[in-house]
């Protein structure tokens, strides 16, 4: 079943850049400098934590394929839906013709996936109540683990913030004590001005915790989160067509007829004009 075109998802890459280029224009146009936001240790508590917090909600086979996940979100899929519907029309002219055994010459010509195993399914399995509920049970299987990569990073995005603000919290209090505890030895030696220039300076780099949190959550991960469950519709939307289909092949249904029930699942702006 030749599905889907792989391709690259600029819309991924073209949002990651624009997103990150529009921040740095903003820092730059303000008067600031892109050195202020340089923090090892802001990252590391963000990032660091928010995958520690991960591991601690999910199973640690979720948090390893982490970087599985991420090559889907920069893999373009055009799924050719009308293309899937003919070949489901012309598997259903032939078992009417000749049998549904007669498509058992077609497997070993057919791609690995949904669409072969359920034709082996429909040429096996007598019951049609029997068959949609294997091809569903594979489909609710398929639906669990898309919820899963979807629910890595959707965690991710609330999680990045708190630590963010985690960092700030602490960086104030470091602050605050180093600069309480200077006492006598730094009021003899440095003056008011002095003091307060280096506690504003403090609390800004405290503050660039929240930054990082913030920046991760709504720039990287909640739309990956997001983008995933897209893929995922649309995939599901393939295979229900699928589903469909090999039930109605199963039932020797004519193939005009299960043509015209599959193109219901189709969007308009994807349906081939008529003539």
């Amino acid at each position: 079943m030749n599905s889907n075109k792989s391709t690259t998802d600029l819309g991924t890459l073209i949002g990651l850049l624009a997103g990150i280029t529009i921040i740095i224009i903003g820092i730059l146009q303000s008067g600031g400098s892109l050195y202020w936001f340089i923090s090892f240790n802001s990252i590391l508590i963000v990032v660091g934590g928010t995958l520690a917090a991960t591991m601690v909600n999910l199973p640690l086979k979720a948090v390893k394929n982490i970087f599985n996940i991420l090559k889907n979100v920069f893999k373009g899929e055009d799924y050719d839906y009308v293309g899937i519907i003919n070949e489901i029309v012309e598997k259903a002219q032939k078992a009417r013709k000749d049998g549904l055994l007669s498509l058992e010459a077609d497997l070993p010509n057919m791609r690995e996936g949904f669409f072969k195993n359920g034709i082996e399914l429909a040429i096996n399995e007598r019951e049609s109540s029997r068959l949609r509920t294997f091809l569903n049970l594979e489909m609710n299987n398929i639906t669990s683990r898309h919820i899963a990569g979807q629910e890595l990073f959707l965690y991710m995005g609330s999680y990045a913030p708190a630590f963010g603000m985690l960092g700030t919290v602490l960086g104030l209090i470091v602050m605050m004590n180093n600069f309480a505890g200077s006492g006598e030895e730094v009021s003899a030696s440095y003056d008011v001005s002095e003091k307060f220039a280096q506690l504003l300076s403090g609390m800004g780099l405290a503050l660039i915790t929240t930054f990082y949190g913030v920046f991760m959550a709504n720039m990287i991960f909640l739309p990956i989160g997001g983008k995933l469950k897209r893929k995922s519709e649309n995939e599901m939307m393939l295979k229900n067509i699928v589903v469909e289909g090999i039930i109605s092949i199963h039932a020797r249904e004519h193939p005009l007829l299960i043509k015209e029930k599959l193109m219901t699942f189709v969007p308009h702006s994807l349906r081939p004009s008529k003539d």
